[in-house]
């Protein structure tokens, strides 16, 4: 069964017939005992040390179709190595690219994308307020931001509600966790505790959903509610906004509250705060596990994983670009 490796210590990967070798690298230069992962058990690697590679390595890999994902010391996503597209499929380009030209088609679904994000944010506020949270008046605030989805004529005023509606939506996490604050959204730097996870998780969040949309005909750096950019995947991140309340946001509290996770796993680094090692691991561990949580599909009548979800959700897009089904977001029912 394929699963992802994540990395965290410096090191060199190559080839070794079949086989990917990883030797790790002290300090010091010196090799240490190789580590060796049949590559038909690799679904995708995550790199958080220094990575020495080749290129005979690369073209192992986009023939067994495995992507990298790199982070920096920081644990800021760097970027990925995304093997030759193998799905992609001219019309479904033209029909995407379109889409996100033409306003009256791209703000239908750059609205069901906001949608369904702030759908979400709402049901895990309102899972809280329900043990016991003082959450009403941010609820309160953000079903009347989302009235005035209908209304915005441009992407621009979107982000401009999104922005909105998740400084409101942060604003409640003091409330929901038990002993840590937020104080508010930090990214670069994180300036605590909680920040430094939410970052951690957004950015997993955000390479899975890349992950799969390199498995559907979709192209990833054409997007509907981001604008794209020169150096990254902007579908990704339209993807990964309706993600992150259910995989992030959810599996931060968890860890929090239930204390598996504590200020013992976290390290400051330059008035910046950081995951150590064992955080990281932890919170990589509990991060698979919640992707191959499975839930009983209520239109395909069958259990997917989250990790399926975001396939599917890509599925929908395609669908919406060449004219078969208009996109409607996934909406947490559970």
């Amino acid at each position: 069964m394929k699963k992802p490796y994540y990395l965290f210590n410096p090191g060199r990967l190559s080839r070794r017939d079949n086989t990917l070798k990883f030797t790790p690298v002290d300090a010091e230069g010196r090799e240490g005992q190789p580590r060796y992962l049949p590559v038909e058990t690799v679904e995708e690697m995550y790199i958080f040390g220094a990575l020495d590679v080749n290129s005979a390595l690369l073209n192992f890999l986009g023939q067994q179709h495995i992507c990298l994902h790199f982070f920096n010391y920081y644990e800021h996503y760097s970027g990925s190595f995304m093997p030759r597209d193998y799905l992609l499929a001219g019309k479904v380009q033209v029909a995407q690219t379109r889409t996100h030209i033409e306003r009256r088609k791209r703000m239908p679904v750059a609205r069901a994308l906001l949608d369904g994000a702030s759908f979400n944010m709402l049901r895990v506020l309102r899972y809280y307020a329900n043990r016991e949270r003082s959450l009403e008046d941010r609820i309160a605030a953000i079903e009347q931001y989302r009235e005035g989805l209908a209304s915005a004529g441009t992407p621009f005023e979107l982000m401009g509600l999104e922005g909105n509606i998740r400084q409101t939506y942060y604003a409640a996490f003091d409330e929901i966790i038990k002993d840590f604050q937020m104080a508010g959204r930090s990214k670069r730097p994180p300036k605590n505790e909680v920040n430094a996870l939410v970052s951690f998780g957004n950015m997993l969040c955000y390479a899975q959903c890349l992950k799969q949309i390199y498995h559907t005909q979709l192209n990833p750096t054409i997007s509907f509610l981001h604008e794209p950019g020169y150096r990254r995947y902007s579908l990704a991140l339209d993807l990964a906004e309706i993600f992150k309340p259910i995989l992030v946001d959810r599996l931060v509290f968890a860890l929090l509250n239930q204390r598996t996770l504590q200020a013992s796993d976290f390290r400051w680094d330059l008035n910046q705060c950081l995951l150590k090692e064992s955080g990281a691991k932890t919170f990589t561990r509990h991060w698979d596990e919640r992707l191959g949580k499975t839930i009983q599909h209520r239109k395909l009548n069958k259990k997917v994983s989250y990790q399926q979800l975001i396939r599917l959700e890509c599925y929908k897009l395609v669908r919406h670009v060449i004219g078969d089904q208009p996109y409607k977001p996934l909406k947490i029912w559970w």
